[in-house]
């Protein structure tokens, strides 16, 4: 008997709203009277998709299409108001670079603090450890606490560490670099030598169709939360900066 391949990454019928609030202060007494009334905002609306084992996917659309959003789920930051979300594998998740660190841990601390925090047992993060450093050029800073670290450090040292764990799948949004043209170019190899692995899982957000056509094959094209198209990754960017016309000569025309 023939066995079904199952996806890494399957939504099924996902919705994700929020409440918005005129007020920080607003939002606090929303959790002790009704009276308070929030505007509701739907950041996703009845999105499904799957991804399987070894693809390269885009998910492309212009800012506050939802794509922020859809990564938040997946990574378990954020969870659906309904539908179903499916992940099997660890994730790598190139986000916010910098979350999860301790600012008063040295930067070898928090390669165990935040190695931790992915789900990895002391003696894997042991045996990557020189490799981390090494990469994230931080060398004699390594022992100093993160607080005295420039951005610039810190970023490369929490990339550092989502890209030198074994990963089944691979989330960047929009991070693929970070510090000056040599260490860009440093980060991009890295990003592609880890898509060169066997079964290894990519998902990247952007809106830009020339990065997109550079490391994925499919694209998923995402507005006003709702997937519109999902295709080969060139028919995708055209789906998408098609759009982008639209909106263009639609502005011009009002102007």
């Amino acid at each position: 008997m023939e066995m079904i391949e199952k996806p890494v990454i399957e939504f099924k019928k996902v919705t994700k709203k929020y409440k918005l609030y005129k007020s920080d202060k607003r939002r606090i007494m929303s959790l002790f009277t009704k009276k308070v009334k929030g505007r509701q905002k739907v950041a996703l609306n009845n999105v499904s998709f799957k991804v399987m084992k070894g693809e390269s996917v885009a998910l492309i659309g212009s800012n506050g299409a939802g794509k922020s959003t859809i990564l938040k789920m997946m990574t378990g930051v954020a969870y659906p108001t309904s539908g179903e979300i499916v992940v099997n594998g660890r994730v790598s998740a190139l986000l916010e670079l910098t979350s999860g660190f301790d600012p008063e841990f040295t930067g070898r601390e928090n390669i165990y603090l935040k190695g931790q925090l992915l789900g990895l047992k002391t003696k894997e993060i042991k045996e990557v450890e020189d490799r981390i450093i090494d990469f994230a050029e931080l060398n004699e800073y390594i022992d100093q606490p993160v607080r005295t670290y420039s951005s610039g450090m810190k970023a490369r040292l929490g990339f550092a560490i989502s890209t030198n764990i074994e990963t089944d799948i691979l989330i960047v949004d929009e991070a693929l670099s970070v510090g000056d043209a040599a260490f860009k170019a440093k980060c991009k190899q890295r990003v592609a030598e880890i898509m060169a692995k066997d079964g290894v899982t990519f998902l990247f957000v952007t809106h830009s169709g020339n990065t997109a056509r550079e490391f994925c094959k499919r694209g998923i094209v995402i507005r006003s939360g709702k997937l519109v198209y999902d295709a080969d990754i060139d028919s995708a960017i055209a789906e998408y900066e098609k759009t982008l016309g639209l909106r263009k000569s639609d502005h011009e025309t009002k102007t």
